[in-house]
């Protein structure tokens, strides 16, 4: 059948089930986006590429299915960049396509700079921030490119694809029936009757165990599967940020919530205390570990299940992994969950009893406000967690703001937390928010952003009206960048430079735009009644918008400082105290 090359596209787009793909207009991108249209995809178009990258991304993240973005030459495309890193650091499968100049008009081998108008090379530009990125060369390859970048972006550690597509080969006519294909090799990584046996030697020669769940659960969605794990062994468990609104049981007092450098003091007296480390779909970054990684639970066996053997050799020269499985977290639960063990809990009594001691001991211990005009940011979030409905989804921006809300946050079975947890990019939880509350009308859609991150993006709020889309946006307005500010603290003798609306950054009265955008607006500025005045906040119909005002000298507490083992958090405790709880 002769079909147009743009057409083919949305055609392929369409059949993978992707409804919505997000657009920001060009000359390279027209004949893309027009055909989609006509194919009855939802193009949405946002007011920044950048914005347009990240709600694909969301859009990957919620509906598990891949997101899709389509966007035009030069700056078109370099503006994608940001968004394209955040879905390839968290392995979010997202089909990028830019629009390319015509290949008559291509440098291609000169030694110039440009010949094409908005010409740039986005194949070497996205390269090492893609799984795959290519170039179209003729127009007869592109359903073949295309299948090929679709199985790359969802097999194996999942990621983001990259096609570049001339604006003259949009255009040309083919016959769909007399172009080449791509053919699958299909490459499951299975594992050994030796790594079942190294597996269950190690579980039950253990009294002290600790699961480390991580965001590879969601990437393979093996919730389920990982609850029947826990119910099976019984064994305490952490949380990476990306993978703490889960949960096994109701007011499980073995589910120590988020661990690392700003995570709870109990969780990682935990994890430093275990005698093995069960690391489920955990890249185990340094954010997580502490520095120097060697300093990781010590004296610990540790087992690492990680689809990407790379993330697992990286600590060849920092501590010993006794047992490593490189597969799918869904064929390791179908062999473990199998198997029959006798695992007492007599083993490990004496553990949990000391844990639950911990979390006794150790709770989250804030400050109060520091003024009858401001908001302790861990009772906001504290509040937050127990007005919300159990089937909401949480969208946060990066900075103190997911730091409080991981370390705080009392989440419901069914709730979904959204962050690009590993690039953290300031203003992503806008678009992100866009493209959820697109895909899913009847939850409840919370966006928590900090006025440092809003100031990035906040002209996306127009597009919450444009596509009538109700969602709630909660400002922590703390007078710029508060974890520098804290950094500053640490390093530079509380030198704020850059970093704080009282001295040199400038205000931004938000409110003010957010109704100019057609949002209801708050502000609450101190703790008196806050849990009556969310819950009403939250039970208004349409757009919310509300402030929350917070003194700028509070930080994340307790977090570890560089250089510190996870154990030695700030403040510190006495040092004979701290000895005495390490049990190694």
């Amino acid at each position: 059948m002769k079909i147009k090359v743009s057409d083919l596209i949305a055609k392929f787009l369409k059949k993978k089930k992707i409804n919505h793909v997000f657009v920001f207009t060009g000359g390279a991108a027209l004949h893309l986006i027009d055909s989609a249209k006509k194919h009855k995809i939802n193009t949405i178009p946002l007011l920044h590429e950048q914005s347009c990258a990240m709600a694909a991304d969301a859009y990957s993240r919620v509906t598990q299915n891949i997101g899709a973005t389509l966007s035009t030459s030069g700056p078109g495309a370099t503006n994608l960049v940001t968004g394209v890193c955040g879905a390839y650091f968290d392995s979010v499968p997202v089909i990028y396509i830019t629009g390319q100049v015509a290949t008559f008009r291509s440098k291609g081998k000169l030694k110039v700079r440009q010949i094409g108008f908005q010409e740039t090379d986005c194949v070497s530009l996205f390269k090492s921030v893609t799984k795959y990125c290519v170039k179209l060369k003729k127009s007869s390859d592109i359903l073949y490119e295309l299948e090929k970048a679709y199985y790359i972006a969802n097999s194996g550690r999942k990621g983001p694809v990259l096609l570049d597509i001339p604006d003259n080969l949009q255009r040309e006519i083919i016959d769909d029936t007399k172009i080449r294909r791509y053919v699958i090799k299909k490459n499951k990584k299975n594992i050994s009757k030796n790594q079942i046996e190294r597996f269950k030697k190690l579980i039950l020669n253990s009294k002290r165990p600790i699961l480390i769940l991580g965001w590879g659960m969601h990437l393979s969605n093996t919730y389920i599967e990982c609850k029947k794990f826990i119910k099976k062994f019984n064994i305490p468990y952490v949380k990476t940020w990306a993978v703490s609104h889960f949960v096994n049981k109701k007011n499980n007092p073995y589910n120590l919530g988020t661990w690392g450098t700003h995570g709870k003091r109990y969780s990682n007296f935990a994890v430093q205390n275990s005698d093995l480390i069960i690391s489920l779909g955990s890249r185990l970054d340094t954010k997580a570990t502490g520095t120097p990684p060697s300093s990781f639970a010590r004296n610990a066996k540790k087992i690492m299940i990680d689809i990407d053997i790379n993330e697992i050799k990286k600590f060849k020269n920092k501590f010993k992994i006794d047992l490593s499985i490189s597969t799918d977290l869904k064929i390791f639960f179908k062999k473990i969950n199998k198997l029959k063990i006798k695992f007492s809990d007599k083993n490990i009594n004496r553990w949990k009893k000391k844990i639950l001691n911990w979390k006794d001991k150790y709770p989250l211990d804030y400050k109060k406000s520091f003024s009858k005009n401001d908001i302790n940011p861990y009772n906001f979030f504290k509040v937050l967690s127990k007005c919300m409905r159990s089937d909401s989804i949480i969208i946060s921006d990066t900075g103190c703001t997911i730091a409080w809300l991981c370390q705080t946050f009392n989440f419901k079975e069914n709730q979904l937390l959204l962050h690009d947890f590993n690039n953290t990019a300031m203003g992503w939880a806008l678009p992100a928010g866009i493209a959820t509350k697109l895909v899913m009308k009847n939850r409840d859609v919370i966006i928590v952003t900090g006025d440092g991150s809003l100031s990035l993006n906040f002209q996306e709020l127009s597009n919450f009206k444009n596509n009538n889309l109700n969602v709630k946006i909660f400002l922590l307005d703390n007078g710029g960048h508060s974890m520098i500010r804290q950094t500053q603290d640490t390093w530079l003798k509380s030198k704020h430079i850059a970093s704080s609306t009282s001295k040199d950054l400038p205000k931004i009265n938000f409110n003010f735009h957010a109704l100019k955008f057609g949002f209801k607006t708050f502000k609450l500025t101190n703790d008196i009644h806050m849990s009556k005045k969310i819950k009403k906040i939250l039970k208004l119909k349409g757009r919310t918008f509300c402030t929350i005002k917070i003194d700028e000298r509070f930080g994340v507490e307790p977090q570890v400082l560089f250089g510190k083992p996870n154990e030695e958090m700030s403040p510190l405790l006495d040092e004979k105290v701290l000895k005495k709880e390490m049990l190694n």
